[in-house]
């Protein structure tokens, strides 16, 4: 029906970049491994028809095997990839546990959000710094291992417990993690679009309304819930209207930002 209908079909996978914590050959081995579980358990099955490997071998007879017509019908079966990337990690190799076992556990490796941080046990590192050039790493491996299918970064931002109006970080790490992307384009990733998270306080997943990533204030106080337009929503919008021909976060634009909201 596709040709009939013109319509694609895509997925949306939560993404962040992973480095070795060391180079030992264990660490590059989990560092891999990491992408082969936040990727490939994904996207190896619509893109090649079956999990990968390590995956297979991990996880065992727990992992539902393809049947050859199972692995025909999906191979293929995606036009674009989506992702929602905010921050990298470093990996280590842990040692399989042979007791409770889930997804992390099957991964087998420790995390944390910089090199001098503890691991982060289960799940990803709750502190991450900044780091565009993981999203661009990110882009650039989605197009040398997955056929270079075009992507979308469909989410992308910076959360905050500072609600003001003057979020000059939040500029700063959106120019980054743009600049990122647009390097990764010209390193011939096929990148369809680039999304800001969020337009406007919300609710967020893991932070409710603690962690501010809107462009826009939501006062929650108030029943009406009134909105004022941030610093970073001045320049976005500054951004988009010259269509990025100017430097992503130059100070000029900024003061230009700050003059419209002062």
């Amino acid at each position: 029906m596709q040709h009939k209908q013109k319509g694609i079909v895509g997925i949306n996978i939560y993404s962040y970049w992973s480095y070795p914590l060391t180079n030992a050959t264990a660490d590059l081995e989990a560092t891999q491994r990491c992408k082969d579980f936040l990727y490939g358990w994904i996207l190896e099955p619509l893109v090649f028809g079956d999990y990968p490997q390590v995956m297979k071998k991990n996880v065992g007879s727990r992992l539902p095997p393809f049947t050859n017509v199972q692995s025909e019908l999906i191979k293929g079966s995606l036009d674009f990839i989506g992702i929602n990337h905010y921050f990298s990690v470093y990996v280590n190799d842990r040692p399989l546990d042979t007791g409770v076992r889930d997804y992390t556990a099957d991964m087998s490796i420790d995390s944390r959000g910089s090199r001098t941080d503890p691991p982060a046990g289960q799940g990803p590192p709750t502190h991450t710094t900044s780091d565009p050039k993981g999203l661009q790493l990110a882009l650039e491996y989605l197009k040398e291992t997955y056929g270079n299918l075009p992507v979308y970064v469909q989410e992308n931002g910076m959360g905050s417990a500072d609600d003001s109006l003057d979020d000059t970080d939040r500029i700063g790490y959106l120019s980054s993690y743009m600049e990122g992307t647009l390097e990764a384009m010209r390193n011939g990733a096929n990148v369809g679009g680039y999304f800001a998270w969020a337009f406007m306080d919300l609710f967020e997943l893991l932070a409710g309304y603690q962690s501010r990533y809107g462009l826009y204030r939501v006062d929650f106080a108030d029943e009406r819930r009134p909105r004022q337009a941030r610093l970073s929503a001045r320049w976005y919008s500054g951004f988009l209207k010259h269509n990025g021909t100017s430097a992503l976060a130059s100070r000029a634009q900024v003061n230009q930002a700050l003059n419209l909201v002062s």
